[in-house]
């Protein structure tokens, strides 16, 4: 008996004591599990429990479980969340500048330069994060972003009847909506879905391996067949949770990140490139616009740059963004 209950409180003491050298840091997503980006968060928790021996573990819930991105923001302030990857709109508000990637039509023409601009930027994106009060863990490219439709539409001019879902407080996307004269329906990304089900909105816009991993394909008949802009993401953690982690982990958190990030942002590119393949086959029309309306796009971008800069995003990000591309 005596035995018995000696091994009862060396099993208990161990556990205490594993649970009290554990840091569980429980980060968010909206992306579905076995989409890139999940695979390759799991394949970066996955070693950093082997490489720090358990010291440091992360729960990962996908799929939107914890709610929209403004959602995961509010919880992570509150300490009910560690952290979570986060992309546009919700990406703005933590720091604005990082949305320069997202100036509409930049890459008009040179889509193979966004991912090089991305990467030459990403020292100076998460440097400015980390002075917003979180640990900046990796950039993702999302994606070059697409206008996916319900209604067939073939020009520019066709576009201003139908109405597109906006994030709601998107400044980017508003700004844009207005040079272009559309109609804008803001709503939870969530509520995309259902509102192209029901005729709520008649358009969505987003990289075409979101589109299949939201299943908004399932709901949508056209893309306009040309960018619109370029999606990135960041995963961030919060800088008080950040902090519990001994230095020795956090270096062996950050190199992994490092790596793994470098794999997922070159397979996103090719998932993109096979999700174009895939919603043609399962019979999605890509419409091209007229040659004149691509030579608009450029006096749109340059509009939307102009009311943007000063106000949203600063001069001297555009500058940089600039030059990196010429």
């Amino acid at each position: 008996m005596c035995s018995k209950l000696l091994l009862f409180l060396v099993l208990l003491t161990m556990t205490s004591l594993k649970a009290a050298s554990t840091t569980t840091l429980k980060l968010a997503f909206l992306a579905p599990e076995g989409v890139t980006w999940s695979v390759g968060m799991q394949k970066i928790a996955d070693a950093v429990k082997t490489k720090t021996q358990g010291r440091v573990e992360f729960k990962l819930y996908f799929n939107g479980v914890v709610g929209d991105e403004a959602d995961v923001l509010r919880k992570i302030r509150i300490g009910q969340m560690g952290g979570g990857m986060f992309t546009g709109k919700t990406l703005g508000d933590i720091y604005p500048d990082i949305r320069v990637m997202e100036i509409p039509f930049t890459f008009h023409e040179k889509l193979q330069k966004a991912l090089p601009a991305l990467t030459t930027l990403t020292p100076d994106f998460k440097k400015e994060i980390e002075k917003k009060g979180h640990q900046c863990l990796a950039i993702y490219e999302v994606g070059h972003v697409y206008l996916a439709t319900t209604k067939k539409v073939k020009s520019l001019d066709e576009l201003k009847g139908l109405k597109i879902w906006t994030w709601e407080g998107d400044k980017i996307a508003e700004t844009l909506i207005k040079n272009m004269k559309l109609i804008s329906v803001p709503l939870a990304l969530p509520d995309v879905l259902s509102s192209l089900s029901s005729g709520i909105i008649d358009a969505a816009y987003a990289p075409p391996l979101a589109l299949m991993a939201l299943q908004w394909h399932t709901k949508v008949k056209y893309v306009i067949n040309h960018p619109i802009a370029y999606a990135t993401g960041a995963l961030l953690v919060s800088k008080k949770e950040w902090n519990k982690i001994a230095p020795a982990d956090q270096k062996i958190i950050t190199e992994t990140a490092d790596t793994e990030i470098k794999m997922t942002n070159e397979q996103t590119e090719k998932d993109n490139e096979a999700a174009v393949a895939s919603l043609k086959k399962i019979g999605i029309e890509f419409i091209s616009f007229p040659e004149k309306d691509y030579a608009n796009a450029l006096l749109i971008r340059d509009a939307v740059k102009k009311e943007l800069e000063g106000s949203f995003l600063s001069k001297v990000m555009i500058d940089k963004l600039n030059n990196i591309i010429k």
